[in-house]
């Protein structure tokens, strides 16, 4: 008799589940790769952001180098982007528009920076100032492939 009543209180304590602490513990790993999975989503974002950037830089150089080939000269500092789509006053050979929509805002929606005569060589200068709004941070550039 005493046999059969220690596998019973043995099955008991077998069948009783899991404890608070158990469940705190998986609870909390769950929550730790959570986190981890969060910060990689949100890394890659930013990773496509600056790709996005780099290809709208590259369509405008490539844009502003048929605009100075029909013009003879890329489009002023104070002309900027916008003369690859609407015709900057008297210009007898623009043959416009050089880009197939408006020009965008940067993925964090500020507008691209333009200089030219440029710092940086012959070329125009094009600038994202990325994700933290600054100059000289996280730019994206058109004179580097950083």
């Amino acid at each position: 008799m005493k046999t059969s009543h220690m596998k019973n209180i043995q099955r008991r304590k077998s069948e009783r589940g899991v404890t608070l602490i158990e469940m705190l513990v998986v609870i909390t790993i769950i929550g730790l790769i959570s986190g981890l999975v969060a910060v990689n989503v949100i890394r890659q974002g930013e990773n496509a952001k600056k790709q996005i950037a780099k290809t709208q830089i590259g369509s405008f150089t490539n844009a502003l180098g048929i605009y100075k080939l029909d013009t003879g000269s890329y489009p002023t500092t104070a002309q900027g982007l916008q003369a690859l789509r609407e015709k900057p006053g008297e210009m007898p050979n623009w043959a416009g528009p050089y880009l197939p929509k408006d020009v965008p805002l940067d993925p964090w929606g500020r507008p691209y920076e333009y200089k030219y005569p440029g710092d940086h060589g012959e070329d125009p200068d094009i600038i994202s100032v990325g994700p933290d709004g600054q100059q000289g941070g996280d730019d994206i550039v058109s004179w580097s492939n950083k």
